[in-house]
């Protein structure tokens, strides 16, 4: 004869059933927009600027070519991004996109106001960190409303971003290469298989 088992009292599995729903919604609303391919797209992109801008003497060209770079990025960014939550099966509501465009934009008009700061100071060797620096908290901050990959891109960014403060200003492109060209490309791949295009 087996023992009785005890009985599990009726509020444990409604508890249970609580955070399964929640989990369950939390999912739901994650944005899950964020364009994989146009990540990839932008790293391309960013491995020509890191080439072209190489061979800059003046130092205004190269932030130029950078510049130049970065509005391509966010053309390339907004179409996919538009694309991917145009689709039928990406369920993506307005107040989730809300979410994610006023956690991510912030950061980047701090870094375009920075930007022009430095830049009219001459102090152009802080520029590498400081975009990276910047561009990982906006994607930390929007990602904290989208796929668990987003924030830890992010941080990858922002960690790049450290480290390219503390390290020689003749480094400053090679970071930027890594950056926004490796890191793009990797994670933009990382996001199009596990979350579509």
């Amino acid at each position: 004869m087996q023992p009785a088992r005890k009985a599990v009292p009726i509020h444990h599995h409604a508890i249970e059933n609580i955070r399964f729903i929640r989990e369950t919604m939390e999912r739901a609303t994650a944005f899950t927009a964020v364009p994989g391919w146009g990540g990839f797209a932008m790293g391309l992109t960013a491995v020509i600027a890191a080439w072209i801008s190489a061979s800059q003497t003046a130092p205004r060209h190269w932030v130029a070519v950078w510049l130049l770079e970065a509005l391509l990025a966010i053309g390339i960014g907004a179409y996919t991004l538009y694309s991917k939550a145009g689709r039928p099966e990406m369920a993506v509501t307005f107040a989730t996109a809300r979410k994610f465009a006023l956690s991510f934009l912030p950061p980047l008009f701090a870094g375009a106001i920075l930007t022009a700061v430095l830049f009219l100071d001459g102090r152009y060797s802080l520029l590498p960190g400081m975009w990276l620096l910047l561009y990982g908290a906006a994607v930390m901050a929007g990602g904290a409303f989208s796929v668990r990959v987003v924030p830890v891109m992010g941080a990858c960014f922002a960690a790049l971003g450290v480290v390219c403060l503390a390290s020689p200003a003749a480094w400053g492109n090679w970071f930027l290469l890594a950056g926004f060209g490796v890191l793009h490309m990797v994670f933009g791949i990382v996001i199009a298989r596990r979350y579509g295009g």
